[in-house]
C-alpha cells in the first residue's frame, strides 16, 4: 500500500508548470534554504550544529552573497518509518525553499529527490544510498561519500586479505538493500562473492536479531558485513559477543556507520568498546586543513549553543558544513549572473475533494535549473577537503580510512582511494600528484588486530556445522527519407536527424524517457510550421527532424544548437556547350586583362631603357624604337622575341618576365580547356537577382520555408512559385524549362541539393548560398533540455560523432564534385597572380634605379657641365667601345688629358667635329 500510495504522489507531481508566479527581487535579502533531518539521531545533530555554523560564518562573512541573509527551515523527520517520513517531507516541500540540505535517510531522499526534480530544487544530501544520483535524479546533489565507492573499499579490504565468500547482514530499506547490491557488484569484480544475505526490518525485536546471527553462525563464511545505522548495528554487537562470534576465526566489517557513530560521541560506554574488539570500519577520508581545525576548534561552543553539547563533528558534520558553503558560493554566482528567486504554482497540482495533502502548496523554483549548474560548477577547499564535483555528480576523489577497533579507541592501519583503486599506507593526497599505480603488488595496510586480540589474519571461513514520457513530432516525409521518415514495415522512425538525436541524448547525465509520434501522412512532405506550432501548443514536448532555424521560429520557440549548417541555394540546369565566340576571353577577368597587357608594355619600355644604350637593336629612329618596344615586350609571350639583350639588369628583368609569362600561358591553357570542355551552368542564371528580375516559373519544395522566404524577403509573387515534392519532380521540372510547364531554376536548403546532386547530374548549383542557418531541434521556451541538448551536439561535433553520422546517411555520388561548379569558377582573377606581377614589377623598379644610378656616377665623374638637360642626353647617348674610351683619355702630343668618349654629351656629340689645339681632331659621331 506504501508503494502504491507513493506513486500516485510521484505521478501527481509529474505535471508541467503554469500558474500564477510570486517573485522575488535578484538578490534579496533573504533567502531560504531547508533541511529534512532525523533530530535524535547522531547524525541528525551533528547535521544541524553544522548547518547553523555554516550559516553564521556564511552571514558573517562580507565576501560572500553581498549583504544576502542565508536562513534555515529544518525539518525533523523519522527515517525508520518510511511512510510517516514520506508524509512529512511532502509536508515540507509546500514551503518556498531554493535547496534543500537532506535528507539524511535514503527513503526519503528517494522521495524527496522526485519531488525536487520536478519543483526545480537542488537537493543537497549526504545520504550515501548508490542508487541516488543524477542519472535519475538531476537535481540531488550528493555532498558526501557514496556507497559506490566504499563498497568498492570493502571489496578491496576482502581481496587483499585472500577472503572469497563473505556474509551481508543489511537492514531492509532503500539504504541497506542498494548498499548491498553495491557490495555484491563489487565483490563480483574482484571475483568474490556474497554467499548468504540476510536482513532484517528497522521495527525488529530483539529475538528476531538473535535468531538472525544464529543462522548467519551456521554458514561457512566467517567475514560478515554489517550495513546498517548505529542503533541496530550496536545491538548487534552486544549479542554477538553473547553468542561468542566475536572471537577467532571471525572477520567483521562495518560500514561507515560505526565510525560516524565513535567520532560523534564523546563518551562511548566502556562494554560497547569492549563489545567490538578487532572490528574494521571505513572513514570517508578526510585530509587536514585550516578550515577542518577551526571547525574543530570552535565546535564544542557551537554544540552547546544548539543543545547538542555531547555530540562532537565527525564526517558528515564536515561534509554538511561544506554543502551549506556550496550553496552559498552557488547562490553568490546565480545572483552575479543574473539570476532571481522566483516560484510558480501549478493550477494542476491540487487535492481531490476531502483530501488534505496540500498538493496546490507547492511551487516550482522558475530558475533552479540555473542554480543547480552553478552548484555543479563550485570548486573550492573546504573542511572535507576539495569541493568539486566529477562528470557523474560524485565529489572528487573519493577515498576512506580503514579503521582497526581496538582497547578503547580506533587506530587507522591504511587507506583506499578510487584514485588508484588500492589500499595503501600513504595518504590518498599524497598519490594524486603521481601517475595512479593500479598494480597490486603495491597494496599494503599496517597490521590488523583481529577479533580475539590476535594478529593473525582469519581464514575467513570454516565447515558448516518512473519520469514523463515526452511526445516528440518528428515529420513523416515523403522524399528526401534520408533525412527522418517512418518505416513502414516496423513502425520505427530513423534517419540522419534520429540518429544525432539519440547520440546528443546518450551525453546527457540523466535518462530521458520519451516516444517519437510521426507528424503528417507520408504521401507529401509535413508543413514545417504547423510542426512548430505544436511544439508551441504543447501538443509536442518537442520536435525532431529537418527543421531549419528562422527567425519566425525562434520568437515563439527554442531550438538547439544547430547540428548541420543549412542554405538556400539556386538549382538549375547544365549544358554541355558554350554558344559564345568570344569564349577565348573567359579564361581571364577584365582586370586580369587589363593588367596583364600593362605589363607587356612596362616591361618593354624598361628592357628598352636598360638596352639602347648599349643595344643597336634598341637604337633607331623614335618610331622604330617605339615598334621595337611593342614587338619586344609582346612576343615575349610566345618567347619569339628576335632582340638580344646585352646589359646585365636587361637581362635579369627579362628572366623574370619570362618566369611570370610562363605561368600566365600555362593557366590560360588549362582555364580555356577546362571552360570549352566541362559542362556549364546555363548563362542566363548567374545568382538570385536574375531570379528577382525574371517573370519565369520558381520551384520549391513542398513543406520548405524558401515560399515565404521568396515572397517576403525577395518579394518574388507567389503566382510564380511551383511547388515541387519529389526529386524526380525536380529534374522534370528543370529539364522542361519555364517554356514548356516546367522551371526556369529551383530554390532549396543546402543538405536536400546535395544528395539529390549525388543521382541527378545534369544539374548544378548556381551561385553561392543566399542565406547562412542551420537545422535544430525544436523545443517549448525555457526547455532545460534545450539547453543540454545543445552542449551534446557541440560535444558530438569535437568528437567527430556528427561527420560519422553524415557519412553513414548522406553519402554523395560522383555527380556532386562535377556539377557544384559555378559559371566563373574557371575564371582567372588578378588576385590569384598579384604576388607575380608584384616580383615583376619590384624588379623592374630596382633595375632602373640601379641603372640611373649608375649612370649618374659616370655623368657626374666625367662631366664638367652639369644640368638636366645634358644629363638626359648622356644616358640617351651610345656607348662606346671600351678600347675608344681608352685610347681617348689622353691624346698623343698633348700635355692636357682630354675627356674620355663615353663621357661626351649628345649635344657635343652632334655638332661637327672641330680641331682641337694640337691639330688633332675627335670623331663626334653618335
Amino acid at each position: 500500500m506504501e508503494i502504491a500510495f507513493l506513486t500516485l504522489l510521484v505521478l501527481s507531481l509529474l505535471l508541467s508548470p503554469s500558474g500564477i508566479c510570486k517573485s522575488l527581487a535578484a538578490g534579496p535579502p533573504v533567502v531560504n534554504i531547508g533541511s529534512i533531518l532525523q533530530f535524535n539521531s547522531t547524525t541528525g545533530g551533528v547535521a544541524e550544529v553544522a548547518i547553523r555554523s555554516a550559516l553564521e560564518d556564511i552571514n558573517s562573512d562580507p565576501t560572500v552573497l553581498n549583504g544576502t541573509t542565508l536562513k534555515v527551515k529544518i525539518k525533523d523527520t523519522n527515517c525508520f518509518d518510511g511512510f510517516l517520513g514520506m508524509v512529512q517531507g511532502l509536508q515540507f516541500m509546500e514551503t518556498d525553499v531554493i535547496a534543500i540540505v537532506g535528507p539524511q535517510c535514503s527513503t526519503i531522499s528517494h522521495i524527496i529527490s522526485y519531488v525536487a526534480n520536478e519543483l526545480r530544487v537542488p537537493l543537497m544530501s549526504f545520504a550515501s544510498d548508490a542508487t541516488l544520483s543524477t542519472i535519475q535524479f538531476p537535481f540531488f546533489v550528493r555532498t558526501g561519500s557514496s556507497d559506490l565507492y566504499q563498497m568498492a573499499a570493502v571489496a578491496a579490504l576482502v581481496d587483499y586479505n585472500h577472503w572469497k565468500i563473505v556474509t551481508a547482514i543489511y537492514i531492509d530499506n532503500d539504504y541497506g538493500r542498494n548498499g548491498i547490491i553495491a557490495l555484491d557488484d563489487a565483490l563480483t569484480a574482484k571475483r568474490c562473492k556474497i554467499s548468504y544475505k540476510v536482513s532484517f526490518p528497522s521495527n525488529a525485536k530483539r529475538s528476531e536479531l538473535i535468531n538472525l546471527l544464529v543462522s548467519v553462525s551456521y554458514m561457512e563464511s566467517r567475514v560478515i558485513i554489517l550495513h546498517t545505522g548505529a542503533e541496530h548495528g550496536l545491538k548487534f554487537f552486544s549479542m554477538a559477543n553473547q553468542l561468542n562470534m566475536m572471537g577467532n576465526s571471525y572477520v567483521w566489517i562495518a560500514t561507515d556507520w560505526l565510525s560516524a557513530y565513535l567520532d560523534a560521541n564523546s563518551s562511548v560506554p566502556a562494554d560497547i568498546i569492549s563489545g567490538m574488539q578487532g572490528v574494521l570500519t571505513l572513514r570517508p577520508h578526510i585530509p587536514n586543513s585550516k578550515m577542518k581545525s577551526n571547525l574543530i576548534s570552535k565546535w564544542s561552543s557551537q554544540s552547546h549553543k544548539y543543545n547538542h553539547s555531547d555530540l562532537r563533528v565527525n564526517t558528515y558534520g564536515f561534509y554538511v558544513y561544506d554543502s551549506v558553503w556550496a550553496l552559498a558560493r552557488a547562490l553568490d554566482a546565480f545572483f552575479g549572473d543574473g539570476g532571481r528567486i522566483s516560484f510558480s504554482n501549478d493550477s494542476k497540482l491540487h487535492d481531490e475533494a476531502g483530501e488534505t495533502l496540500h498538493l496546490e502548496a507547492m511551487s516550482i523554483f522558475d530558475m533552479g535549473n540555473k542554480l543547480l549548474e552553478n552548484i555543479r560548477k563550485v570548486n573550492f577547499t573546504g573542511a572535507s577537503g576539495q569541493v568539486q564535483f566529477d562528470a557523474s555528480g560524485d565529489l572528487i576523489h573519493p577515498a576512506y580510512d580503514i579503521i582497526n577497533i581496538i582497547r578503547n579507541g580506533m587506530r587507522t592501519v591504511g587507506f583506499w582511494s578510487n584514485y588508484s583503486g588500492l589500499l595503501s599506507t600513504i595518504s590518498p593526497e599524497a598519490l594524486y600528484s603521481k601517475p595512479p599505480n593500479t598494480s597490486l603488488a603495491n597494496q599494503h595496510l599496517y597490521d590488523v588486530i583481529w577479533p580475539g586480540e590476535t594478529a593473525q589474519r582469519p581464514r575467513g571461513w570454516v565447515f558448516p556445522s518512473n519520469a514523463k514520457e515526452l511526445k516528440i513530432g518528428v515529420p513523416n516525409r515523403f522524399s528526401f527519407k534520408e533525412f527522418v521518415t517512418e518505416d513502414n514495415g516496423t513502425g520505427s522512425i530513423k534517419g540522419y536527424c534520429i540518429d544525432v538525436f539519440t547520440q546528443a541524448l546518450s551525453l546527457l547525465p540523466y535518462p530521458v524517457s520519451y516516444k517519437f509520434i510521426p507528424f503528417g501522412s507520408g504521401t507529401e512532405n509535413p508543413n514545417y510550421d504547423k510542426l512548430i506550432h505544436m511544439v508551441e501548443s504543447n501538443e509536442f514536448d518537442a520536435a525532431i527532424g529537418d527543421i531549419a532555424i528562422t527567425m519566425s521560429r525562434t520568437v515563439t520557440i527554442d531550438f538547439t544548437q544547430p547540428f548541420i549548417e543549412t542554405g538556400l541555394v539556386i538549382l538549375a540546369p547544365v549544358k554541355k556547350h558554350i554558344k559564345t565566340s568570344w569564349a577565348f576571353l573567359q579564361p581571364f577577368t577584365l582586370e586580369m586583362w587589363c593588367v596583364t597587357g600593362l605589363f607587356f608594355l612596362i616591361v618593354g619600355v624598361v628592357v628598352w631603357v636598360l638596352e639602347h644604350r648599349i643595344n643597336e637593336d634598341f637604337r633607331g629612329p623614335p618610331s622604330q624604337q617605339i615598334i621595337t618596344i611593342f614587338w619586344f615586350s609582346f612576343s615575349t609571350l610566345f618567347f619569339s622575341h628576335r632582340e638580344n639583350t646585352m646589359s646585365t639588369l636587361g637581362r635579369g628583368v627579362l628572366l623574370i618576365w619570362l618566369f611570370v609569362v610562363l605561368i600566365i600561358v600555362s593557366s590560360y591553357t588549362a582555364s580555356l580547356t577546362s571552360i570549352l570542355t566541362v559542362q556549364q551552368l546555363d548563362t542566363s542564371i548567374k545568382g538570385i537577382n536574375d531570379l528577382k528580375n525574371s517573370d519565369d516559373p520558381v520551384g520549391f519544395q513542398v513543406g520548405s520555408f524558401a515560399q515565404d522566404y521568396m515572397v517576403n524577403e525577395l518579394n518574388i509573387s507567389r503566382s510564380r512559385l511551383r511547388a515541387l515534392g519529389s526529386p524526380q519532380e525536380y529534374a522534370d521540372a528543370l529539364q522542361l524549362g519555364p517554356k514548356k510547364g516546367g522551371v526556369m531554376a529551383i530554390v532549396d536548403e543546402r543538405p536536400y541539393v546535395e544528395l539529390f546532386l549525388s543521382t541527378y547530374c545534369k544539374i548544378a548549383v548556381a551561385g553561392s548560398d543566399f542565406t547562412s542557418r542551420g537545422w535544430g531541434f525544436a523545443f517549448p521556451r525555457d526547455s532545460p533540455l534545450q539547453v543540454d541538448l545543445s552542449t551534446a551536439i557541440l560535444s558530438l561535433s569535437e568528437n567527430g560523432e556528427l561527420q560519422r553520422i553524415h557519412s553513414k546517411w548522406l553519402n554523395t555520388g560522383e555527380c556532386t564534385t562535377d556539377n557544384s561548379e559555378f559559371v566563373d569558377s574557371n575564371q582567372l582573377r588578378l588576385e590569384s597572380f598579384l604576388g607575380l606581377f608584384l616580383i615583376c614589377g619590384v624588379a623592374c623598379v630596382l633595375a632602373l634605379l640601379l641603372y640611373f644610378g649608375i649612370m649618374l656616377c659616370k655623368y657626374l665623374r666625367h662631366e664638367p657641365r652639369k644640368s638636366l638637360r645634358r644629363f638626359i642626353s648622356f644616358v640617351h647617348g651610345k656607348e662606346p667601345p671600351k678600347n675608344m674610351e681608352r685610347r681617348s683619355m689622353s691624346l698623343p702630343g698633348s700635355s692636357t688629358p682630354t675627356t674620355p668618349m663615353g663621357s661626351l654629351s649628345s649635344l657635343d656629340m652632334e655638332r661637327p667635329a672641330r680641331p682641337v689645339r694640337n691639330g688633332s681632331v675627335i670623331d663626334m659621331e653618335s
